[in-house]
């Protein structure tokens, strides 16, 4: 019975290696965001000058959301590979991110809620530089400027709410 239950232990344990295909993929995904940050990039330099102000910032902030995703993925892969796969042996490169390796779960819980937020200020922050019109777009109508409004303090009240619940736990377990 000793040994049965010695290889259904190492059979869970093995199975964490089923996330490394994610992870891969998830590599994939950045490649994909820097294609789109390409394409952007382009975009912008094609009609940099012919281009009204607002339309570069906009353009500008679809770089910086496409950013802050690849960050957030960036995150989630090393982070979550260490976490839950194996620890990732590139301990003395000097490119080695300080973060990498001391980020827990609860941490990649309050950093990936925090970029959540930031990318949502980023859309809501586009989708109002819409409103005001100008240069041809289609304004959002109030009851779906209202939706992301409410999604996006929705996002900043669960992010509060994750890290009180982390702090509550930590004093929990220093007593």
């Amino acid at each position: 019975m000793k040994l049965l239950e010695h290889l259904l232990e190492v059979v869970i344990f093995g199975s964490r290696w089923i996330l490394a295909p994610m992870y891969v993929g998830l590599v994939g995904g950045l490649l994909f965001m820097f294609i789109k940050f390409a394409q952007e990039f382009i975009h912008i330099l094609s009609h940099l000058i012919t281009a009204p102000e607002r339309e570069v910032l906009l353009s500008v902030l679809a770089l910086v959301d496409i950013t802050l995703v690849a960050n957030l993925l960036i995150m989630v892969i090393f982070s979550g590979y260490e976490n839950f796969v194996s620890k990732i042996d590139v301990a003395d490169h000097e490119d080695r991110p300080s973060w990498m390796g001391k980020v827990d779960y609860s941490g990649l819980k309050l950093k990936l809620i925090g970029s959540i937020v930031a990318i949502s200020a980023i859309d809501l922050l586009r989708a109002f530089m819409n409103q005001s019109g100008g240069d041809g777009a289609t304004p959002i109508p109030p009851q779906q400027l209202a939706w992301m409004v409410g999604i996006h303090l929705t996002f900043i009240i669960s992010g509060v709410l994750f890290a009180w619940m982390d702090k509550i736990a930590e004093e929990t377990n220093s007593h």
